[in-house]
């Protein structure tokens, strides 16, 4: 309910209370000084009635026919000159006449036969008794306002009438709630139609005093809106003026200046942030004081299996459950506030997760917590990568050395050998037979100092973008040959959505071709070879599966090593040089095995939005820019 409508219903109550009161005091006063005016003036009447009894014109009976000395005799002619009596008759007329509120009046004997009577049927007959007046006028006001408004009642004022010294009978007046109900309602109206004038001048008066009062409020309400939305105008002192109410609207058109630089800064740093944390690997969770969620990265939905939305807000003991092993770790480290350095748990998923938590202090109290999720064969992996790219800036600055130290005796040898063949005029075929052989062994080995040249130079690599699908229709077409010759069938499964990457085409297409060659020469028996690839979130991933023996355990770290190689002829280089590749393409490239079922090597590269009207047609590189490796 709105603070003005609850004023101005308050003020009301509080008018209507007061005059609800009033109106009762007034209603019952008023009431009680008509039934008490009933009362005194019945009481007026009997006496007047009674003088004028007593006083009527009744002869001395000794000198009358009456037996004095028989009381009945005596009784029943007073009744008789007292029913003559003008001056009586009159008077009870006049009562009726001039008195509202009663109903008829009477002149009884002892035995309560009507003497005189207002309503001449009832002389001479037994007038019924009837409750005494007295009882409204005794009762309090909610009784006495019953009884005078329940089903119409007549009571009575009766005054005992004495003649000739001894009681002789009564006056008796009746007087009927419903001719007092037409004296009091008229007034019991007015005071109605003044309380309910009363309370809706109120109501007025409440509205206008709540508007005078809350007007400004609302005013400075719009003007909070307007700085939430960030829509404040400037306000000068003399727009705002000096009372009260402008010295408010002063101070909130500063604050929301100071609100909009506030959100301007902080949507800056929200911006920057949300990147940020979509781009962690790591998942990050940071707590508040009291165990909240404020902030998630991207990442943690993968190591928790639940989306961001439903992480925010919530506490730690809402988000993690003691029944698995991350969840104990964490909980306990909140629970004795322990930080946790660097420890491996299993998830739920059957992921190895290391987890580190780190508490926050500020002048040495805890203002939150830091929990940092990382993917422990990730780091493993990264590991191996930054071990397997420092052996070989190793060994390529070895090589590169090497390579310079004996390209120059390999010439100067070539060069005096054909100087040698000049001189020998005439050679016996035996001689000229190792002459050649040296010859031959001599250029083998210059080619392969050539190719370690060339693996270990930096190169400037030519990016195109280009649909993965094409790249590997394309290596696969160049790679038809040697795989129909080796009983080998390509499957594909490549799917129907772009998957645009930006490389150098010839560099990659050696690099898959490498994998395509080794994993069929992993198949002597022929099988088949599935090449597939698709988009996870921020990459494409191009996998190629063999059915060939698999890699034995222990050689499965060596496999990306320079020369390193288990089949008889091979060279070593093809894999190093496809890893080689992808790192330059800022990829990688795993794979998974199982001995006697075959090996799938997972290619991940950056995707792109492919821009409208690329040309995808440089896709078609000529093959014989590219070499089939023997691994």
């Amino acid at each position: 309910m709105r603070r003005k409508t609850q004023i101005v219903l308050a003020i009301t109550f509080m008018v209507t209370a007061m005059v609800s009161s009033f109106s009762y005091i007034y209603v019952s006063q008023i009431l009680r000084q008509q039934v008490t005016f009933a009362r005194n003036s019945a009481a007026w009447i009997d006496s007047q009635l009674a003088y004028i009894a007593v006083n009527a014109a009744v002869p001395e009976l000794a000198d009358t026919r009456v037996d004095t000395r028989n009381p009945a005799k005596v009784r029943s002619a007073i009744a008789y000159y007292l029913g003559t009596d003008i001056y009586l008759n009159k008077a009870l007329e006049s009562v009726v006449n001039d008195w509202p509120m009663i109903q008829d009046a009477a002149i009884v004997d002892a035995d309560g036969k009507a003497i005189l009577h207002t309503i001449p049927s009832m002389i001479d007959k037994t007038v019924p008794e009837r409750p005494d007046f007295q009882i409204v006028q005794d009762a309090k006001f909610r009784r006495q306002l019953r009884l005078v408004y329940n089903p119409p009642t007549t009571y009575e004022v009766r005054l005992p009438l004495q003649l000739n010294g001894e009681p002789f009978g009564s006056i008796r007046l009746g007087i009927s709630t419903v001719l007092l109900q037409k004296e009091i309602t008229p007034r019991l109206q007015h005071a109605v139609i003044f309380s309910g004038i009363s309370i809706f001048l109120s109501l007025l008066l409440a509205a206008g005093l709540s508007h005078i009062a809350l007007g400004p409020l609302e005013r400075i309400n719009r003007s909070l809106d307007n700085v939430t939305a960030g829509e404040a105008d400037p306000v000068t002192e003399e727009e705002a003026g000096r009372d009260e109410y402008g010295l408010v609207t002063l101070k909130i058109a500063h604050l929301g200046r100071q609100m909009r630089d506030a959100r301007e800064i902080f949507s800056a740093l929200k911006d920057n942030v949300d990147q940020i944390m979509g781009n962690l690997q790591d998942g990050l969770m940071l707590f508040t004081r009291d165990s909240r969620v404020v902030l998630v990265s991207a990442s943690v939905e993968r190591f928790l299996g639940r989306p961001r939305s439903e992480l925010l807000g919530r506490t730690v003991k809402e988000i993690f459950a003691r029944d698995s092993s991350l969840g104990a770790l964490v909980l306990d480290g909140f629970q004795v506030r322990n930080p946790v350095n660097q420890r491996e748990v299993e998830t739920s998923n059957t992921k190895r997760v290391q987890v580190s938590l780190d508490f926050i202090q500020e002048r040495g109290s805890p203002i939150g917590a830091l929990l940092t999720l990382r993917d422990a064969e990730s780091v493993r992996r990264i590991q191996d990568e930054i071990e397997i790219s420092r052996q070989m800036s190793a060994s390529g600055r070895t090589t590169r050395g090497v390579a310079h130290e004996v390209k120059n005796p390999i010439n100067a040898i070539v060069l005096h050998l054909q100087l040698l063949q000049t001189k020998l005029k005439q050679i016996d075929p035996d001689t000229r037979r190792h002459m050649d052989i040296i010859g031959n062994e001599i250029h083998r080995l210059d080619r392969v100092v050539q190719i370690l040249v060339d693996f270990t130079r930096p190169r400037d690599l030519h990016l195109d973008e280009i649909d993965m699908r094409r790249l590997l229709e394309d290596v696969i077409m160049l790679a038809t040959p040697d795989t129909e010759q080796h009983g080998v069938t390509v499957k594909r499964k490549l799917g129907t959505e772009p998957l645009g990457v930006r490389v150098d085409l010839d560099v990659m297409k050696q690099a898959i071709l490498n994998v395509i060659i080794n994993g069929m020469q992993a198949m002597p028996q022929g099988g088949t070879l599935t090449i597939s690839s698709r988009r996870d979130e921020e990459s494409v991933i191009t996998e190629i599966r063999d059915q060939g023996v698999g890699i034995p355990h222990e050689l499965q770290e060596k496999i990306f090593e320079l020369y390193f190689t288990t089949r008889k002829g091979g060279s070593g280089i093809g894999l190093a040089q496809t890893y080689q590749a992808l790192q330059w393409h800022y990829g990688s490239i795993d794979f998974e095995t199982v001995e006697g079922q075959g090996t799938t090597f997972r290619l991940r590269l950056p995707v792109i939005e492919i821009r409208a009207g690329a040309n995808i047609e440089n896709g078609r590189a000529d093959a014989a820019s590219l070499t089939i490796p023997n691994s």
